[in-house]
């Protein structure tokens, strides 16, 4: 069978042309699998163009011919640095270089504030690999960040012959000291681990831990901290090394940070230390780091750059096309919802109370039940309430996320942040129950709690249940897992079910769900699936406060903090329901509420609210009674230009259709012609 006439799929297309500029054949490219042991079908006879072989060897093939590299260990990947990230590694470089030119006695350390989906990982490689680094630690508090860097490291053609050593993900793996006394230690080597693995203390002698002596012993050249934000240095949060990695808390906000970037006190030896974090405000705080020893790279840069290469590149790739714009929509719940569930300094509404559960797993249940039923079902947009209240206002309900068609057509995957492990649980147990038939049609993950795994275990848990995640539908429920560090490119919404103080928490879970998702077409182009996603919020007065807090404090610019807030709602609109009617809020009235509690732009419109307006008989007759009133309603424009005289028609005109209600309810008969 040769190639006419056969039906086909296009799977994948590549340039024909050599990084130096010359071309090449598909000959070529078959020279190549047959060098790696592919077979060619009928070889011998027709020497047709048929070989058996997987997609990404003839990926692996291609780029060998176009590099010119053998490729042994069949890399796919062959993407550049972005100019962000080429200017951080410079300016790093720069730095570790100068630092010891100056002579100075302590470790030259350099932070990147760097928002999620920046490439911190391939950026920190191509740092080591730019200044001819053989050993690199990487250490998190997050297990399940690995991912990321195992695969840039094995799977881009830049780090050929890079080894990577990590916690054996399968029982009966190599262990990581097994690993690196089997490494070939002429060649670059990467150890990936959390702190509490390579730096926990064995419990019962109180020391070092027999196997990750190795660790200790290395004279590393870089140690790069990621997620670090989560992690603090003081003695106060020592004893999170004495605890196992499968257990250790996943909220870590609550120990004392102190000076968060003291990293004197720590058994191990480098040449130099990075620090990988999208909300290092407590270093920023700290004054540990000065302005030389900072990359900034923020969510305003990012579409800053999106929407500049547009217009002024058109022709070019837009290597931030795929990076979605965030668009955050939040609500003022109807009173009689949480008015059961009121608190805090703002008197506002209290989601750890409204979500509170009570029992475990399968018996899980929420204590305040029937009112977060109403929840669920004003989420549909059919709690009737609401929907009387547009009515009587003549506005449009708001946006919400599944009755929305917009957002209904997009809300395939998401994830709901809750306060606890049995709220997931009470959540998922009631979205099961016959009426809610609606969520039935969506694969419920809890990913809260040790059944749910650890690290990356809980990562591939929710993936595996996406299956085709452009045919399935799915809704991950969790108390903190999965919220840092990890990419799920489905998830294109999120919801904001727990009080949250810190921005830090807030945006990096916020975050998760602007991981760039595409596909390949048909005719093997790039097709975008995700162009915007959403951050969905129920307590108004916290969402706004968090945009401030999060825009003021990242940005290090000498600017006002209206410009600070402008400038990130620019690229991330925010769209407030405050109980009448959705908008647009500004600057200065995220500012406002930040302050205030509300703007005054949306306390005008809540006065603007037919429902504050109480219009009967009775009301209209006391107006036109009082003179004083009167006087004052004939100052206004619109109210001038009302007759008094209809007014009273309508006052006696509705009195005597009640008067005639009456009477014929009373004699037992149905109205007349005349009535």
């Amino acid at each position: 069978v040769h190639t006419a006439a056969v039906p086909y799929r296009i799977l994948g297309q590549w340039s024909a042309m050599k990084n130096d500029g010359s071309c090449f054949t598909d000959h070529d490219v078959h020279a190549v699998l047959k060098a790696k042991g592919k077979q060619q079908l009928n070889a011998g006879e027709d020497r047709n163009e048929w070989f058996k072989c997987a997609l990404n060897d003839v990926k692996a093939a291609v780029v060998a011919v176009q590099t010119g590299a053998e490729n042994v260990e069949e890399r796919t990947q062959t993407f550049a640095m972005r100019p962000e990230q080429e200017y951080a590694v410079d300016m790093t470089m720069k730095y570790f270089k100068s630092a010891y030119e100056e002579g100075s006695g302590r470790t030259p350390k350099f932070l990147w504030n760097a928002k999620m989906r920046f490439g911190k990982t391939f950026a920190a490689y191509q740092l080591a690999k730019k200044m001819g680094m053989k050993r690199v630690l990487i250490l998190t508090f997050k297990p399940a960040v690995q991912t990321a860097w195992r695969e840039d490291l094995l799977t881009h053609m830049d780090f050929e012959g890079w080894q990577f050593i990590t916690r054996p993900t399968v029982p009966g793996g190599l262990t990581n000291d097994q690993q690196y006394r089997q490494a070939d230690k002429s060649r670059p080597i990467v150890c990936f681990g959390s702190f509490q693995d390579f730096l926990g203390v064995n419990k019962e002698t109180g020391g070092i831990k027999a196997n990750n002596e190795w660790v200790h012993t290395t004279n590393w050249d870089l140690v790069i901290f990621d997620e670090y934000h989560f992690g603090a240095w003081k003695d106060s949060a020592k004893k999170l090394f004495e605890q196992d990695e499968d257990t250790y808390e996943e909220d870590l906000s609550k120990y004392d940070a102190g000076n968060a970037y003291d990293e004197t006190w720590l058994p191990i030896t480098t040449t130099y230390y990075l620090y990988l974090s999208g909300t290092p405000f407590r270093a920023l705080n700290s004054g540990e780091f000065i302005e030389e020893q900072i990359y900034n790279w923020t969510y305003s840069d990012e579409q800053a750059a999106k929407r500049a290469w547009e217009s002024t590149r058109p022709t070019e790739t837009n290597p931030y096309a795929s990076l979605p714009r965030m668009v955050m929509l939040t609500y003022k719940m109807p009173d009689e919802i949480v008015d059961v569930a009121r608190g805090g300094e703002y008197d506002s509404f209290d989601l750890n109370a409204f979500f509170e559960a009570k029992g475990e797993g399968a018996s899980a249940e929420f204590v305040m039940k029937e009112h977060v039923q109403k929840w669920l079902n004003l989420m549909r947009g059919s709690y009737l309430p609401q929907s009387y209240d547009s009515l009587r206002s003549k506005v449009e309900k708001p946006a919400l996320p599944y009755s929305h068609t917009d957002l209904l057509n997009v809300l395939n995957h998401t994830v709901w942040y809750l306060p606890r492990v049995n709220s997931c649980y009470a959540m998922r147990n009631l979205l099961n129950e016959p009426q809610n038939t609606f969520f039935q049609d969506y694969r419920i993950n809890v990913a809260a709690g040790l059944e749910a795994g650890v690290g990356l275990a809980a990562l591939e848990r929710v993936q595996e249940t996406m299956q085709d995640p452009l045919k399935s539908k799915t809704i991950t429920l969790t108390c903190g897992k999965l919220t840092t560090g990890v990419t799920v490119k489905p998830w294109t919404g999120i919801f904001m079910l727990t009080n949250m103080k810190s921005p830090e928490t807030y945006f990096q879970a916020a975050f998760r769900v602007q991981s760039p998702w595409t596909v390949k077409n048909d005719s093997g182009g790039e097709e975008i699936v995700k162009q915007e996603c959403y951050v969905f919020d129920f307590a108004l007065d916290r969402s706004l406060r968090m945009v401030s807090d999060y825009s003021c404090r990242l940005s290090t610019g000498n600017v006002s903090p209206e410009q600070k807030v402008g400038e990130f709602i620019d690229f991330l609109p925010v769209l407030a329901y405050d109980g009448s009617s959705m908008k647009q809020v500004s600057a200065t009235e995220i500012l406002d509420i930040a302050m205030a509690g509300t703007s005054a732009t949306l306390l005008a419109r809540r006065w603007e609210s037919a429902c504050l307006v109480n219009a009967d008989n009775a009301t209209l007759a006391r107006i036109l009674a009082n003179e004083e009133a009167m006087r004052a309603l004939m100052s206004i424009e619109g109210f001038r230009s009302l007759n008094r005289n209809d007014i009273e028609t309508i006052i006696n005109k509705s009195e005597a259709v009640k008067q005639a209600k009456k009477q014929a309810a009373e004699e037992g008969r149905e109205f007349t012609d005349k009535e």
